[in-house]
């Protein structure tokens, strides 16, 4: 008889690991959601680069290591990123604590299953890819932002001004194009959007 694999059990326990934990929310968001829209925002700039910039990145696959991007918070919890960026320091000794982690997920896979799954929990942070996905987070990051300003939150203003800063300093033309024609629709109500 073979020992079980715990990998999917513990993906599964995402949806108990609460984001923005410092911000007093209108509703709350677990990482399991967050890496949901992280990976249709993730697919979507891939598909803007392929269809509207002439790139080729595979969306799918862009969509994959969005999934799985904080995965390793599953062990680690989420740590906000005011504490995580104070200093170079922390954030590096962080990101160890992350691969760690990474590790240890990818240790509860049937060894033959590792290598498709190490690309995804390990990516390279050098990757375009990862840029993306990098990129597709801050989007998610806004659009929390902006429900929660249209619910009346002003514990989101300055995470929202912050936020919008960065994505309009982004290089990536597709987050310019999404920024242009996509983010309006989220500030809109339910009978505005149809």
């Amino acid at each position: 008889m073979t020992a079980p694999h715990n990998f999917f059990a513990l993906i599964s326990r995402m949806r108990y690991i609460g984001r923005w934990g410092l911000m007093r929310n209108t509703f709350q968001e677990n990482i399991q959601e967050h890496s949901h829209m992280v990976a249709v925002l993730a697919h979507a700039l891939a598909v803007i680069r392929r269809d509207i910039f002439g790139g080729d990145l595979d969306p799918g696959h862009a969509a994959a290591l969005a999934l799985y991007h904080d995965a390793p918070e599953i062990l680690t919890g989420d740590l906000p990123t005011p504490v995580k960026y104070y200093n170079p320091e922390i954030r590096e000794a962080y990101r160890e604590v992350e691969t760690v982690s990474a590790r240890r997920l990818l240790s509860m896979l049937p060894e033959a299953l590792r290598p498709a799954y190490e690309p995804l929990l390990l990516e390279d942070p050098e990757s375009e890819y990862h840029t993306l996905v990098k990129a597709a987070d801050k989007l998610s990051a806004y659009i929390k932002c902006v429900e929660e300003l249209k619910t009346g939150n002003t514990e989101f203003r300055q995470a929202a001004e912050q936020t919008r800063r960065a994505l309009e300093d982004s290089p990536l033309p597709e987050v310019a194009y999404f920024l242009e024609h996509f983010l309006p629709g989220f500030s809109l109500t339910l009978d505005e959007l149809q």
